[in-house]
């Protein structure tokens, strides 16, 4: 059976931001006192849980508030030059058309992810955002009540680590995407329910495949 709703991730998940995040990672980092990432490391890095990139990238829990926050404002004003991935917007059309429910539970702010999503958000129904790096699984808990879906009946597609484990808290099966911020080595040893390599490929969930 199709999952009754399909839940998103948004950064690296339906828009290709992984490029203006390398970009400004490095600009507010300077004021946060991070390091910056050398090109060569970017692989490396992509490899990593979040927790262990924090970690490499000296980033202390009470920097951590500070640093969201001011990535998430450059974000906003960046919105409406971010893309979606190819694919994207033939995928939500076609999951809506097939009587799926769709939504978004994600860091960045709603304004910001209907901004990128332009004619596109139409498909998608509630937008839970302005999670916290590690405040996932209360977005997803309000997607579910608002949906009135259960766990079970529900899948959330995302591109990280901490997505995987956000599914895991609230009993959300999870499907990773491989064309985002994570690699999909770090990805598979979540064991992800379904691994996508494509966004067309998400079309299958409504035959089950």
């Amino acid at each position: 059976m199709p999952p009754r709703l399909v839940i998103f991730d948004f950064d690296g998940t339906l828009a290709d931001s992984f490029p203006w995040f390398r970009g400004a990672l490095n600009a507010v980092g300077r004021r946060h006192g991070l390091r910056p990432v050398a090109p060569e490391e970017v692989e490396a890095l992509r490899r990593l849980g979040t927790r262990e990139i924090l970690r490499e990238l000296r980033v202390s829990p009470w920097r951590l508030p500070a640093l969201t926050r001011d990535l998430r404002a450059l974000k906003a004003a960046a919105a409406g030059s971010i893309p979606l991935f190819p694919g994207v917007p033939a995928m939500l059309r076609g999951l809506a058309a097939g009587g799926v429910g769709l939504a978004i539970a994600s860091s960045d702010s709603e304004a910001s992810i209907r901004r990128t999503l332009g004619a596109e958000a139409a498909a998608v129904g509630r937008v839970a955002g302005g999670a916290s790096l590690f405040g996932k699984p209360a977005r997803l808990r309000q997607v579910l009540r608002a949906a009135g879906v259960p766990a079970a009946a529900a899948i959330y597609v995302g591109d990280e680590t901490r997505d995987a484990e956000a599914a895991a808290a609230v009993g959300v099966a999870f499907g990773a995407v491989t064309w985002g911020y994570a690699a999909a080595e770090a990805l598979l040893a979540r064991r992800p329910a379904r691994v996508f390599d494509a966004p067309g490929e998400i079309l299958g969930l409504l035959d089950g495949r």
